[in-house]
């Protein structure tokens, strides 16, 4: 009996060490702390990958956007692009705006920076083009007054909001406003072409439904490549350089593919829990 009831409980065990296992969320890190390989630059005016100014850079195994190469920025909007495209995950960054603005930056584009997702292949932008069409987690600082972070602006697209098309280009969140050079973590809950929410600092601050090409606010591109009200299901994923010094500690990807999209081979109906834990956490009722 002792020896059943000891194999019993290694049984036990090890069922619940699986369990423990096959709930851990698996953050892959997209930014390696030393480097930018598997990141392609794209900065307005010049072709993929010539960085100019070394605007995006590594400093102190932070991913930097830096701005002393510039005498005049001149509207060299940059974006850096991870290679891989994705539809189904959370994206998260920890960020923070030091330092001053570069010589002639547009007044609304001080401490400013964003997240682009659903975004179209860096390949795919024209030369001149200013901004990806794609979907703006836009990511501010405090100037002393409410400005909240985390907020919407629609380069090439339109969402859905309580089931009516939105087709202005900003919306504000329901952010804290975060003053000086403190680290913000923004993250993003990406389910397809179905829901996108905002998270700053934990606190989901703004959602949306059904992301699509449409409306304007980008200039410079193949306008064949936008055809207004597709659906967008997947994209790129870019971070941004509009004329004020930012910095990332860390850009994460938590991948939902398979457990949410059931057009994958090892899909399973599975479901993101209310306090947005990941997908593995609870089979779907």
């Amino acid at each position: 009996m002792r020896l059943n009831l000891t194999a019993i409980l290694c049984l036990l065990s090890m069922l619940a060490f699986a369990q423990k296992k096959s709930d851990k969320q698996e953050w892959k890190q997209l930014f390696n702390g030393k480097n930018l390989d598997g990141w392609d630059v794209k900065i307005r005016g010049n072709d993929l990958n010539d960085n100019f100014g070394n605007t995006f850079r590594v400093e102190d195994g932070k991913l930097a956007v830096r701005y002393d190469g510039y005498d005049d920025f001149k509207q060299k909007y940059g974006h850096l692009f991870y290679k891989e495209e994705f539809s189904y995950y959370r994206i998260a960054v920890e960020y923070r705006f030091v330092g001053e603005q570069a010589p002639k930056g547009e007044g609304w584009a001080w401490r400013n920076s964003g997240i682009m997702i659903h975004g179209q292949p860096a390949a795919t932008m024209g030369k001149d083009q200013d901004f990806p069409a794609s979907i703006e987690v836009q990511l501010l600082g405090g100037d002393g007054k409410k400005r909240t972070t985390c907020n919407l602006c629609t380069p090439g697209t339109n969402v859905e909001m309580n089931g009516k098309l939105f087709t202005p280009h900003c919306i504000n969140s329901k952010s804290q406003t975060y003053n000086g050079d403190q680290w913000v973590r923004a993250e993003v809950l990406v389910l397809g072409d179905s829901l996108i929410q905002h998270f700053a600092n934990g606190e989901m601050v703004l959602e949306y439904n059904k992301p699509q090409y449409g409306g304007g606010n980008v200039s410079g591109h193949d306008a064949s490549l936008l055809v207004d009200g597709k659906l967008l299901d997947h994209g790129t994923i870019s971070l941004q350089s509009e004329s004020h010094p930012v910095e990332f500690r860390k850009v994460e990807l938590l991948n939902l593919k398979g457990c949410m999209d059931p057009k994958a081979s090892n899909y399973k109906s599975y479901y993101v829990k209310a306090d947005n834990s990941a997908c593995t956490y609870g089979k779907k009722k």
